[in-house]
């Protein structure tokens, strides 16, 4: 994807590996973090144009209000969550215009669903978009 930078939050160091892996193979740039403490602060420090998050991160925030807090920053943040149990709860909790992929899940629905939202946020009416 053009060296587009990604933003990982997993707190299972094996799954962080994996998508850290096939993102960099399909052309992101990647920084991977197991807390939403080190997300925010990585935030801080590299503008990002995606997140990926799982939902439990363990103690501190969770996936939900990662997402929350880097939309305030940056209201045009790509956000995909992927959990094993938090599907249900996406609707209420997540926020506008996100995709939630369940675990297990493929790399290959991980680069489509940030490529949708990618291709989405770069669409604009001075593209023929209407």
């Amino acid at each position: 994807m053009n060296g587009v930078a990604v933003l990982v939050v997993e707190d299972e160091p094996m799954i962080l590996l994996n998508l850290e892996t096939g993102l960099e193979e399909a052309g992101f740039r990647v920084v991977g973090v197991t807390t939403a403490e080190a997300a925010i602060k990585a935030f801080d420090e590299v503008p990002f144009s995606s997140l990926l998050t799982d939902i439990r991160l363990g103690s501190g925030k969770n996936g939900w209000q990662l997402a929350r807090h880097l939309r305030r920053v940056n209201p045009a943040i790509s956000v995909v969550y992927i959990s094993g149990d938090g599907a249900p709860q996406w609707s209420a909790e997540g926020v506008p215009d996100s995709i939630m992929i369940s675990k297990p899940f493929v790399m290959a629905q991980v680069i489509t669903a940030l490529s949708t939202l990618l291709n989405q946020q770069h669409l604009t009416p001075s593209d023929g978009a209407a």
